[in-house]
């Protein structure tokens, strides 16, 4: 996987606020070679990951319930609502990279995290009911394959990065899905059923994929094996367990998305200091330290929607500053 793909910095997602035009200026100012679309949760249901995703589906629609999102037989408020309000971002973000060119990242839901979260009409979540898991595997993809040939022609010169967000992936692995009732969970699904779904959705990009998840095990190997370019993950939640699977996915050529700055207001350190831990674990893994900026991206934490407006500033700009120090002194 070429460095060349991706920029040495990016943000992850979400961005405190509601404003479009002002997110967008800030993380075109902020991260000039890496940008991305960003996500406004504070506008309410419809700006929030699932509805936003939802928006995307092709011939599914959804609708807000005390509960969460649940599968509608048309297109309701709550779904227009998420569709306009992602065409807003897309204007806005369109405006502020006329001429860019290179890498540019747009994130949706990936099918699993989907699936967990999206209730049937009886009101259990999706989950539960392979042939409804599958159905929305085949919406999402469809829907992606749209959204992203619309990203490339109004932003021509970008190679579009996707992301998808997978956050309740181990809990989908593990059965730790509670069913309607909150007395029982959802059984596992099986392991190479997961791999093969995400497999599917990945394939819908001619460019390359990346999965995000902020929660701890992260399943790397599985990831690589569905074909994800880049897994991205938040680094203070890494233990010894995984340093195997992640030596083996950096030598495979998988990218690091490295969620080393804090995802909510906090004093950040010397942008050298928020890389330390990963030089450390290139010591440890015995890897090349002059590999480092090409296999690693530098990120906050998590997404930044908890974060104020100065603090999201900030801490995009010393995601590209500690990216540097990277790349000058990999040692």
């Amino acid at each position: 996987m070429s460095s060349a793909l991706f920029g040495p910095a990016t943000g992850v997602g979400s961005m405190p606020g509601g404003d479009a035009r002002e997110a967008a200026k800030t993380v075109a100012g902020s991260i000039d070679d890496f940008p991305y679309l960003p996500e406004l949760p504070a506008r309410g249901p419809g700006a929030d990951m699932i509805g936003r995703t939802i928006g995307l589906l092709v011939e599914m629609y959804a609708h807000v319930e005390p509960s969460g999102w649940r599968i509608s037989d048309r297109p309701g408020r709550d779904t227009r609502r998420a569709v306009s309000w992602l065409g807003e971002d897309l204007d806005a973000l369109e405006e502020f990279t006329q001429g860019y060119e290179g890498p540019l990242k747009v994130q949706a839901v990936g099918p699993w995290t989907l699936a967990a979260a999206l209730e049937l009409r009886g009101g259990e979540a999706a989950l539960g009911d392979p042939g409804a898991v599958r159905d929305l595997a085949e919406s999402l993809a469809e829907g992606l394959r749209t959204h992203l040939a619309d990203v490339r022609r109004r932003v021509p010169g970008a190679q579009v990065v996707l992301q998808l967000d997978e956050p309740s992936l181990m809990a989908v692995l593990r059965g730790q899905i509670r069913t309607a009732s909150g007395y029982r969970t959802h059984r596992s699904v099986d392991r190479q059923l997961v791999e093969s779904t995400l497999r599917e959705v990945i394939g819908v990009s001619e460019d390359p994929v990346i999965v995000h998840s902020c929660a701890p095990d992260v399943p790397f190997a599985l990831l690589r094996r569905a074909g994800a370019a880049g897994v991205s993950f938040d680094f203070e939640l890494l233990t010894e367990r995984d340093e195997e699977t992640i030596g083996e996915a950096v030598e495979g050529g998988t990218k690091l998305f490295a969620g080393v700055v804090p995802s909510t207001d906090a004093a950040l350190s010397d942008p050298a200091g928020s890389v330390m831990g990963v030089r450390t674990l290139w010591r440890r893994l015995g890897l090349n330290p002059g590999t480092l900026s090409e296999s690693v991206v530098i990120t906050p934490s998590c997404g930044l929607a908890g974060a104020s407006p100065a603090y999201a500033r900030a801490a995009l700009a010393h995601c590209v500053r500690a990216a540097r120090s990277l790349a000058d002194n990999p040692e």
